[in-house]
């Protein structure tokens, strides 16, 4: 007597494989909802609606009357010093134009937390001739040192944790920048 199988496809082989998946999809800072719809961060008026934290939204005084006060993540990260993102920065180039990298860091950190107010910069240190940026996300941090590489050139390098999936990334060119006038060089 023989036994038939069922062939299978591809597809359910490999839905079958669950080898280095996690079942934790969401950071635990991402999952925390607070139960009331609208609630207003008591810190920087970000207004929870919709399963969203948003910025800059207009508050009528109906919202106000319903809403419910409470501390965004992102504020509760920043107060507690807690990071999900790490971005090192280093180099000749770096030390040269430190304030162009900082303002740079600063574009893209207002524009992140304008379209996702729970994307923050906890910190910005300086040390010798290395700044180190902390994020709240490891997004804003990938997307900091990917604004760096396109607007500077240089190298960057990411590098995720497995245990907490934050982000170690690191910006770096060494070369001395040239005169005003000359060609630049990468």
């Amino acid at each position: 007597m023989t036994a038939t199988v069922a062939p299978k496809g591809k597809g359910l082989i490999r839905s079958l494989n669950r080898r280095g998946t996690r079942t934790e999809k969401v950071l635990p800072v991402a999952a925390k909802h607070p139960a009331n719809d609208p609630t207003m961060c008591e810190r920087c008026g970000a207004v929870f609606t919709r399963k969203t934290w948003r910025q800059g939204r207009k508050v009528d005084e109906a919202l106000l009357a319903r809403a419910a006060w409470a501390v965004c993540p992102a504020c509760e990260q920043i107060q507690s010093g807690e990071y999900f993102g790490r971005v090192v920065i280093r180099g000749a180039y770096a030390a040269a134009n430190r304030a162009a990298i900082r303002r740079r860091i600063a574009n893209v950190a207002s524009r992140a937390r304008f379209t996702q107010p729970e994307r923050r910069v906890v910190s910005a240190e300086d040390d010798a001739n290395v700044l180190e940026v902390l994020t709240t996300s490891q997004k804003l941090a990938h997307r900091i040192t990917h604004e760096l590489k396109k607007a500077f050139a240089g190298r960057a390098s990411y590098k995720w944790s497995d245990r907490d999936g934050a982000l170690y990334a690191t910006w770096q060119r060494d070369d001395v920048p040239v005169a005003e006038g000359t060609a630049r060089r990468k």
